[in-house]
């Protein structure tokens, strides 16, 4: 939770339902430490409300009906100084939550999630880390990834191919869900030489979080 000198994570709400904007608002306007600085209604006003505003974090419908948040997404993670994006479904295979994984987002939550995960997950991303879990992004891919897809693990593989050998090792272990001590332990490395491997190979992929390098690592065929 942020401090007495820190100031509280700004958070964006887009969603068509006024109803479900304004029970986001309400639920996470009560925390002391997040505050909702704008809402829009579709992925259309998205990033003029994140010029407007700056948000750090944006929770995302994906389903709208002029621009849906997968567009969206992208167009915000490609600005300068992004925010972070949340995506919301109501399915937890919904065939668009893998696009919108692969276009930046750091995650996603049904919008049946109990309140206090939604609040920790605005957190958690808030800080850099990923809301998904590796366990999800298998469950997803198993659900909604295309079994023909030999050009995307070509792809892939020609992008892990620039990484060094420890690099892409942590690649790996990424994509098996590991967490950075149970790397550190499996590398025999500290979890600061982590943390460094995994600054790097997100530098030279051109990938923003851990959820992309998993899911990379899955389109490889290497898990």
């Amino acid at each position: 939770m942020a401090g007495l000198t820190e100031r509280p994570i700004r958070l964006a709400i887009v969603d068509d339902d006024p109803l479900v904007r304004a029970g986001l608002r309400i639920l996470l306007g009560g925390s002391p430490d997040i505050e909702v600085v704008a809402e829009a209604g579709d992925g259309a006003d998205a990033t003029a409300m994140a010029d407007a505003h700056w948000p750090d974090v944006v929770l995302m419908d994906i389903r709208m009906p002029k621009v849906d948040g997968l567009i969206a997404t992208r167009r915000l993670r490609s600005r300068p100084s992004p925010p972070q994006v949340i995506v919301l479904t109501t399915f937890n295979a919904d065939e668009h939550v893998l696009d919108a994984l692969r276009a930046g987002a750091s995650g996603f939550l049904l919008k049946d999630t109990p309140p206090r995960d939604i609040i920790e997950a605005v957190r958690t991303v808030a800080a850099g880390a990923a809301t998904l879990s590796p366990t999800v992004i298998r469950q997803l891919i198993d659900h909604v990834a295309d079994p023909a897809a030999g050009p995307r693990r070509d792809r892939a593989r020609t992008s892990l191919s620039r990484l060094t050998d420890r690099e892409r090792a942590v690649a790996v272990t990424l994509g098996r869900g590991w967490s950075n001590a149970e790397i550190a332990a499996e590398l025999t490395m500290s979890v600061p030489t982590v943390k460094g491997h995994v600054s790097r190979l997100l530098s030279k992929l051109g990938l923003n979080n851990r959820v992309q390098v998993a899911l990379l690592v899955h389109d490889a065929e290497l898990v």
